[in-house]
């Protein structure tokens, strides 16, 4: 997929946009590559939806309908279409038809000979897809923390005067000959006891690998529209994170006043009723980190989302909980799909994370109202982290 500026307005120099620097043909590339992001981005949501977080086929695909671009140029009319006044003949005193009116002849069902627009279809590989945007938005790179020793790996490690000959270290060998020559003058020029082969042998690679907790409230007040925001910021989270580490397990926890731990086919699937008790959620996931998950091994992550409602008398308990998680996790995410942009982070689940955020723990806290509000959580979250300034 090839690389393409993420915006191309408020650049200019010289009174023009940069990109009118360029030929016309490096033009029309960069206008035809500005297309398919646009027809990319509208598309991929939907793609989202219907796709696993962490299984998937490497050739999943998605066909991105992209409007033909034509340059501008005057046309010769036809010797028929030389006369009237653009609608058609038309001779002084008739009526033509206003904006938007049919003309005669041309009523519903019958068909028209515009010329229209052209559409041509992409298949990318979503793969292809998510490393072309991923690079895109220049995120930084996350730190990680060793876990588990496994010898997994050969190393180059010394060299030894014999070995097979696809191993040998030429410069190496050079410079034992010049070593050689000058202790001894009248020795010949090389020989084979100045040949070095590079030695390969097993030792025990740090393994970088981390269990990634995906929590979300399931309770009735939950819109199809709150999943599917969620969905989306859970899917770009976690291909942050399989860039940073060799190894991830999701865990899958759904909660209304009761949390119960899912497969992930499952876990956008389920729907509670009653009310919301973030509490147990966290509790849930506490005590999974004590029998499944050494935080001497792994790297910790939650993300939890939901709309903010929550019973106000768990506020205490909910908040002891997510501290509980905070000493041991290298972040924790709130996402929060409110009802209106203007009680965003302003509810009773906002508080218990904003309070955490206060005592130091590593939270962060955004609002999904919409598809591009995904893009600004997923960079607030990898900037944060990385301890950069958050635009």
């Amino acid at each position: 997929m090839p690389e393409t500026p993420s915006t191309f307005s408020g650049c200019e120099e010289g009174g023009r946009q940069w990109y009118e620097l360029f030929s016309r043909g490096a033009r029309d590339w960069l206008r035809h590559n500005e297309k398919i992001r646009k027809a990319v981005l509208e598309k991929l949501p939907d793609v989202i939806a219907e796709s696993d977080l962490m299984g998937g086929s490497d050739n999943r695909s998605v066909k991105v309908p992209v409007k033909f671009l034509e340059h501008f140029r005057f046309c010769l009319s036809t010797p028929d279409e030389q006369e009237g006044t653009g609608q058609g003949d038309a001779q002084p005193g008739d009526q033509l038809a206003g904006p938007g009116q049919d003309r005669e002849g041309k009523g519903r069902g019958e068909g028209g000979n515009d010329q229209g627009g052209i559409e041509f279809v992409l298949e990318l590989k979503i793969d292809d897809i998510i490393d072309w945007l991923w690079e895109e938005l220049m995120l930084p790179n996350l730190e990680v923390k060793t876990g588990a020793t496994r010898e997994d790996d050969y190393k180059r490690e010394g060299w030894n005067r014999r070995g097979a000959r696809s191993r040998l270290d030429r410069r190496r060998s050079i410079k034992e000959a010049i070593k050689r020559r000058a202790v001894d003058p009248d020795g010949p020029a090389f020989c084979n006891e100045d040949l070095r082969y590079r030695q390969l042998v097993m030792r025990q690679q740090p393994a970088t690998q981390a269990v990634v907790f995906l929590a979300m409230d399931v309770s009735s007040s939950m819109r199809d529209r709150d999943r599917k925001l969620a969905k989306t910021f859970f899917f770009w989270a976690i291909q942050g994170l399989r860039r940073q580490y060799s190894h991830i397990e999701p865990v899958f926890i759904a909660h209304t006043v009761k949390a119960w731990e899912f497969e992930e086919e499952e876990f956008f699937k389920v729907r509670g009723s009653g009310g919301t008790v973030a509490s147990t959620a966290f509790g849930a996931i506490n005590t999974i980190i004590d029998e499944r998950y050494d935080p001497a091994r792994f790297n910790i992550y939650m993300f939890y989302a939901s709309d903010g409602e929550n019973f106000r008398d768990d506020h205490d308990p909910a908040e002891q909980a997510l501290d509980r998680i905070s000493i041991v996790a290298s972040y924790i995410g709130y996402v929060e799909t409110p009802a209106s942009e203007e009680r965003a982070l302003d509810t009773e689940t906002a508080a218990i994370f904003d309070s955490a955020a206060e005592h130091g723990a590593p939270v962060g806290s955004y609002a999904l109202t919409s598809n591009e509000s995904v893009w600004t959580a997923i960079r607030g979250f990898f900037q944060q982290h990385a301890g950069e300034k958050v635009a």
